[in-house]
């Protein structure tokens, strides 16, 4: 389906990921979708939506040609086709690392993604180009660990995004990151260790999912549990290596970035947002609908407006609820 917007790359070289512990790139392209209105009306500003891809995803995926599944653009105007939604602007970041993702999190492990996002790109994209400079005109949204990022820095910066929508987000870590901790110790024993580990994946020409599920959670690890004093990577596995027997402190740190847990301390920033969506499929592989559901309840219990849905899918492409999601951001920015 052909698009009437366009689609930009802007470069930019990244003073916070320079020098990061991974040797991932400082220099990445920032793909950009615009109306079709912004040609043509100079004098307008449009709001903005951040689309947070998942682990191991890049932003220009969100971009991908499938003669199944439309691409992110590609459903906006299809949206806008039936009336659901009104121009907006896109921006896709790519925040891919080694090991598969960084949650969007600031670690000494993996490299400053955070500060990435909200000291440069957002600035770079308000001087760049026609957007709304304010939360009220400026949304985040995602799936999976795009979706961990999006309601993470919704409920942490209210003062840069106005709306949020959570697809199949990573929360109640109990329930969606413990039941993979046996696989992952048995499979970095395996192998010897992590380092080792490590490189039999990049040697792997086809990357099997047993192989990508000890990578998630090494990958979570580095985000969530980073010690530059660490011998290994700088990095604090939740687990003992040998006996796969849980490191309580150091699990206890995961669970301090569980959204589920952040939530007291951030209701006030989800109370202000113009929306707060949030959805998940019924059957979903990683028990995201139940971490969902447990959400949803706690901001009932604490009186924050929120839209919570769910339906009958797993956690894989699922790409059509973003038709759900950018309905109800535009919306929002309505409002």
């Amino acid at each position: 389906m052909r698009i009437h917007g366009t689609v930009q790359a802007i470069p930019h070289r990244s003073r916070a990921l320079e020098g990061n512990a991974l040797g991932d790139p400082a220099e990445r392209d920032i793909h950009v979708y615009l109306p079709p209105e912004y040609e043509k009306d100079a004098a307008r500003s449009f709001p903005v939506v951040y689309c947070l891809t998942g682990f191991t995803g890049t932003g220009e995926m969100l971009l991908n040609v499938d003669p199944w599944a439309p691409n992110l653009p590609q459903r906006l105007e299809a949206l806008r086709a039936r009336g659901f939604a009104g121009p907006m602007i896109l921006v896709m970041p790519d925040c891919f690392t080694r090991l598969g993702g960084s949650q969007y999190l600031n670690s000494s492990a993996v490299g400053a993604y955070e500060d990435y996002l909200i000291e440069e790109i957002i600035p770079l994209i308000d001087a760049r180009l026609r957007t709304i400079r304010e939360p009220a005109g400026r949304g985040v949204m995602g799936k999976s660990s795009g979706g961990y990022g999006a309601i993470v820095h919704a409920m942490r910066h209210p003062e840069i995004f106005g709306a949020v929508a959570c697809h199949s987000g990573d929360m109640y870590f109990e329930y969606c990151y413990l039941p993979d901790f046996p696989k992952a110790a048995s499979g970095l024993r395996r192998h010897g260790g992590l380092i080792p580990f490590l490189k039999a994946f990049d040697e792997e020409a086809r990357k099997t999912n047993d192989s990508v599920s000890i990578l998630n959670i090494v990958a979570m690890a580095a985000a969530y549990s980073p010690n530059p004093a660490s011998e290994t990577m700088g990095i604090d596995l939740p687990f003992d290596q040998e006996t796969g027997e849980i490191r309580e402190a150091v699990w206890e740190r995961w669970l301090a970035h569980d959204p589920v847990r952040l939530l007291p301390a951030c209701a006030d920033a989800l109370r202000a947002a113009r929306l707060v969506y949030l959805d998940c499929g019924t059957r979903d592989e990683f028990n995201l609908h139940l971490g969902a559901r447990i959400f949803a309840r706690r901001l009932q219990a604490l009186d924050i407006p929120h839209v919570h849905e769910e339906f009958d899918d797993g956690h894989m492409r699922i790409t059509y609820r973003y038709e759900r999601s950018l309905s109800h951001l535009w919306d929002a920015f309505g409002r």
